[in-house]
């Protein structure tokens, strides 16, 4: 069993599990068997908190969820996620108000079929809708009994402050791995100072860290990483340099790439709890041996040095999802 960590009040294994992949974004679902295996076998190791959003797979994916999890709901920490909405272009947009704030908790719970929603997290910012009334509503939830602890995503440092003011603010979910660092200047000083717990989503970089991922062309016609402009061409083969290196450092420790990749998220402090996403209970174990891997100060100045930010090539998102992201 892994050990566990903090973040604010709610004690979590110091790993989760993102379950988007197994209905969402990265093309050809698998069979749902083998993702609710998986899930099965996170929480035998220790893996309490299972992430999930409104928006993955239109639903889909919460209620896979909740037939993972009805027979041992007390095992687990349930963090689900409202307020992006996409349009037919394939363009974000947040909304936040009220109304929507209480449906969107309504349908979810229905969804997964439980009772209460353990960490509902605010997935992205609607920059029309002030954040107050926005976390007025979500208050109103946790008052009512629907959800335990609430978090945001991708929020910048004044939003996050003014959010926490209306209630506490549990945890900051936000892109946090070796090639998207950009949190760290200010949204990781500021969660400390207000006792925020942080959860990076895409620890391993949407896989490419793993170095599984060879080439774009390797991935589904309807894969979101191909749209992404850091899997592009030219960019690609840039970014395999660091992913060659990490497999260098990973080989003499006797690990994968994609383990030390982890290790060195895990490692940003006891209030990080990374979810690396997967649809398979051997990719899961993988990523679990992370947890144990200790490194020295002289194997994170040399992660580092491999990977400096100015190094990486492309942006994390296409224009028309970077305009609703980090508000």
């Amino acid at each position: 069993m892994i050990a566990t960590r903090k973040l604010g009040e709610l004690t979590v294994g110091a790993q989760g599990l993102g379950c988007m992949g197994m209905s969402h974004a990265y093309g050809v679902r698998d069979s749902d068997d083998e993702s609710i295996a998986t899930i099965h076998r996170a929480l035998d190791l220790g893996v309490t908190l299972l992430d999930t959003a409104n928006v993955y797979g239109a639903g889909v994916n919460e209620q896979l969820v909740g037939r993972a999890v009805a027979d041992r709901r007390d095992r687990v920490v349930l963090a689900t996620k409202f307020g992006i909405q996409w349009g037919a272009d394939g363009s974000m947009s947040a909304r936040g108000d009220a109304a929507y704030v209480r449906q969107s908790c309504d349908e979810s719970l229905s969804r997964l079929g439980v009772e209460h929603i353990d960490l509902y997290y605010q997935h992205r910012v609607d920059p029309d809708v002030p954040i107050e009334e926005t976390w007025g509503a979500l208050s109103d939830l946790v008052t009512a009994g629907k959800v335990r602890y609430l978090g945001i995503s991708e929020a910048a440092p004044t939003t996050i402050r003014r959010a926490h003011a209306v209630h506490p603010v549990t945890a900051l979910q936000s892109e946090w791995s070796l090639w998207t660092r950009d949190l760290e200047a200010e949204v990781v000083p500021t969660c400390r100072e207000l006792g925020i717990g942080i959860v990076p989503f895409s620890p391993l970089g949407r896989g490419f860290l793993t170095g599984a991922i060879t080439s774009t062309a390797e991935l589904p016609a309807d894969d979101i990483r191909r749209r992404l402009p850091r899997f592009s061409d030219g960019n690609f083969d840039r970014n395999l340099t660091i992913v060659d290196a990490l497999r260098a450092m990973a080989d003499e420790k006797g690990v994968t790439a994609g383990q030390l990749a982890l290790a060195w998220v895990q490692s940003r402090g006891a209030d990080v709890v990374p979810i690396p996403g997967t649809k398979r209970r051997t990719y899961l174990e993988q990523n679990v041996g992370a947890v144990d891997i200790e490194l020295t100060a002289e194997d994170l100045a040399r992660i580092e040095a491999a990977a400096p930010p100015e190094a990486i090539a492309g942006a994390r998102y296409p224009e028309a999802l970077a305009r609703a992201a980090g508000k």
